[in-house]
């Protein structure tokens, strides 16, 4: 692959020989301005225009993360290691680490993930942001980074009552404090309620605000191992209830795998009637579920594949990177796509091709960007992988080798290679499957 330098003042961008992630190949795509002119075979290069020569390598829209915590990110360790590796002690380390938390410290880490999200193609995030310290330390912090990765991400929040919004005595008051800042989506916790009565009334209270302020809803719904936790029920009713079709979110949900086959049945028409999204974090819900089961133990992933047939719009999300929960992670989406596939058992040709869409077109429909996607006048935002097509992108976790904000080269990664010495054999290999 080759490209020119590019001067951030040039106006076009020119991308020749790519394949699409529908299958189609040998297209260049035109960038004008920050939007796509054009797409198509054989396009004539504008004089002027910066050549990207996409080798007939795979470019894909941006990846985006449905299901974030930016707040707590690259804190690992501090102020000390989570032993068990559970989500409750997870829950603890974080009310520990918040009295010690600076707006400098949260600012320096979100920053940081920042720079490595575009290193991987992710462009837009939704982040939950915890509202139940008093200071909104976290939220003042990741206002200020929204506003400072803006021309090179989209960063949405979400305000979330992490300690439970009627557990907790301030959150309420601290969640619409958040909004009123500038915060964009009204956040839950219904299953971490001191009750399943409360967590129904934390729902039906919070979807009512949205719906006051006009704002979309993503809660944490029953993120346990429990079959009779019934919040996702409830969100889909409040959602038919006040309209908020295609502006709530249910995200973990992952009781869903352990409920009875035939209530499942009935919830998912609901949910689909509803419109509401559902996002699973596969690197997380395989960490953090089943933690009470001996053997057979199980996966604690929502029903992904169940849900897309129903007609649900599934986004897959990272969740976490190096913080009390999980102590692993590099802000790849292609790494969260694959362990979606794994553990859903989404092993068809389609299947697989659907936990792409996860991780992309489904996630942006989630988060509702603008201008997303491989068309004519989207925004001339996108990836060129080093794989010839979304299944090979998953397998490889493809090197991210040019990745375009607004028709600028923001990031740049040399190809996947080695070099061999054996006889008889070729001196270097990569690992695409050649036909």
């Amino acid at each position: 692959m080759t490209f020119e330098v590019m001067s951030m003042e040039n106006p076009m961008l020119f991308v020749r020989n790519v394949t699409l992630p529908d299958g189609r190949r040998g297209h260049d795509v035109l960038a004008r301005d920050g939007r796509i002119e054009a797409i198509g075979p054989q396009l004539p290069l504008p004089e002027g225009a910066t050549l990207l020569d996409g080798q007939g390598w795979l470019l894909s829209p941006p990846f985006v993360d449905a299901h974030f915590h930016m707040d707590a990110t690259l804190s690992h360790g501090l102020p000390r290691v989570n032993q068990s590796g559970t989500l409750l002690e997870g829950i603890a380390l974080w009310g520990e680490l918040k009295p010690l938390l600076t707006q400098d410290a949260l600012v320096e880490r979100a920053l940081q993930y920042c720079d490595w999200a575009v290193a991987k193609g992710l462009l837009a995030v939704r982040s939950h942001v915890d509202v139940c310290d008093d200071r909104l330390l976290a939220v003042d912090a990741l206002l200020h980074v929204k506003q400072q990765v803006k021309p090179y991400l989209d960063l949405q929040l979400v305000a979330f009552p992490q300690d439970g919004v009627l557990r907790s005595p301030t959150a309420l008051g601290n969640l619409k404090r958040a909004l009123d800042r500038g915060v964009d989506v009204v956040g839950g916790i219904p299953h971490f309620e001191r009750t399943m009565a409360d967590g129904a009334e934390s729902v039906r209270l919070l979807c009512e605000l949205a719906a006051e302020r006009g704002l979309h809803v993503d809660m944490h719904c029953d993120e346990s191992d429990d079959p009779l936790s019934r919040h996702i029920e409830t969100l889909a009713f409040h959602t038919q209830r006040l309209g908020l079709h295609g502006r709530v979110t249910g995200s973990h949900l992952t009781s869903m795998h352990s409920m009875d086959n035939y209530y499942v049945s009935k919830l998912l028409p609901l949910v689909a009637e509803a419109q509401v999204h559902a996002v699973a974090n596969p690197l997380i819900n395989i960490t953090l579920q089943g933690r009470h089961d001996s053997y057979p133990k199980r996966r604690g992933m929502t029903r992904v594949p169940e849900l897309m047939a129903a007609g649900v719009n599934v986004g897959f999300g990272h969740d976490c990177v190096m913080d009390p929960w999980y102590s692993s992670g590099s802000a790849d989406m292609l790494e969260v796509a694959q362990m979606g596939l794994h553990v859903a058992q989404m092993t068809s040709q389609a299947q697989m091709r659907a936990c792409f869409d996860a991780v992309t077109v489904n996630s942006a429909k989630i988060l509702g960007l603008d201008g997303y996607g491989l068309a004519v006048g989207a925004r001339a935002d996108f990836v060129l992988l080093q794989a010839r097509d979304p299944v090979e992108a998953i397998r490889l976790r493809a090197a991210r080798l040019a990745v375009v904000r607004g028709g600028q080269v923001v990031a740049r990664t040399p190809a996947a290679t080695a070099t061999l010495s054996l006889p008889g054999r070729s001196a270097s290999v990569d690992w695409t499957l050649q036909r």
